[in-house]
């Protein structure tokens, strides 16, 4: 008997907003204690009620895992930081591309989160706005592009404003907050081979060339989507480092990535070292990809408290239905 449990209701702005993303840079990584058997009967229906939400919610978010490729990605955006300090124009970006739920997102997030609390701590009296994140619109235009920006900063915006004007006040605004770091997620929507695309291009270039900022982009394959073709295909890919994300084998890595997330569990019954006893079926399952393993655990444990059983074993995880792309890599055995 599946026991139901109200929604949370403390859901977050999207980083995608200065207010969304200043709450991803200072959120910590979620805790909870585990009473003993004697605590947990103590807390009565109501209390442990109200403590397995809070486990609940736990398990919802569970841990971030640093991976060697998000360490790499992380390394390289801050030499390119580095090395373009002192530059006036032509500054070198970075392009991360690999398959869907590969962990693209999570690295350039990181990337920006690493980078915002360093300044923070440089500058701890200065109100700055470090890094910029936003997504390229699909089927995007020079205005939708320039309005994203926009809509970061919260700046207001009127009908008939024409895109020059929103681009330069942009500019401005990010020139005079110290901007240093740009990330543009889902580049795979700008499309080289249409003459929107080109023009979405041409801003973006626009941007890149009136802010003292590195700019990192990521998205689906990108050396695939036609990113990189044409004159200006050739000029983003001359001026960009390609950084890949895919996969991962079945080694060392992924035997501690399941650790990680199975030190992470928070449930009564649990025995330690079930999941990396099942590294290998865990593999098997996601098809080597980390959001769809993190994704696994997470939905796993959170029945495991629902239903009571308080742990994960085979049984549990082959009931768990996945994203449709690890379903398909690797589909379960249709039951009897």
């Amino acid at each position: 008997m599946v026991v139901t449990a109200e929604l949370p209701s403390n859901s977050r702005a999207p980083t995608t907003t200065l207010q969304g993303w200043r709450s991803f840079v200072t959120s910590v990584a979620p805790g909870i204690d585990m009473p003993d058997s004697a605590a947990l009967t103590a807390l009565g229906a109501s209390g442990r009620e109200h403590y397995d939400e809070q486990r609940i919610s736990y398990h919802s978010e569970l841990v971030t895992v640093e991976t060697s490729t998000v360490r790499s990605i992380t390394n390289q955006g801050r030499l390119l930081m580095m090395l373009n300090q002192r530059e006036i124009s032509a500054r070198r970006g970075m392009v991360v591309s690999g398959p869907w739920a590969s962990g693209k997102t999570t690295a350039i997030k990181l990337l920006g989160k690493t980078h915002e609390l360093l300044i923070r701590r440089k500058y701890p009296d200065q109100d700055r706005i470090p890094v910029v994140y936003i997504t390229t619109p699909p089927k995007g235009s020079p205005r939708k592009l320039a309005s994203e920006f926009a809509n970061f900063l919260g700046l207001p915006q009127r009908p008939r404003q024409n895109v020059t004007d929103i681009a330069d006040a942009v500019c401005q605004v990010l020139t005079n907050a110290g901007t240093d770091l740009v990330i543009v997620d889902e580049i795979h929507n700008l499309n080289l081979a249409t003459s929107a695309g080109e023009d979405m291009s041409d801003h973006l270039k626009y941007f890149t060339e009136h802010m003292p900022a590195t700019f990192v982009y990521a998205g689906i394959n990108v050396e695939n989507s036609g990113l990189f073709t044409g004159l200006r295909g050739r000029q983003i890919s001359a001026r960009s480092v390609l950084m890949t994300t895919g996969p991962f084998p079945l080694t060392e890595e992924w035997d501690a990535l399941v650790a990680t997330l199975e030190n992470g569990l928070r449930l009564h019954e649990h025995a330690p070292n079930t999941l990396t006893a099942q590294a290998q079926y865990l593999h098997h399952r996601t098809g080597g990809s980390i959001s769809s393993l993190s994704h696994l655990i997470r939905q796993a444990a959170i029945m495991a408290i629902l239903t009571g059983t308080e742990k994960i074993d085979r049984d549990l995880l082959g009931t768990i239905n996945l994203d449709h792309a690890a379903e398909t890599v690797s589909p379960r055995p249709r039951k009897s």
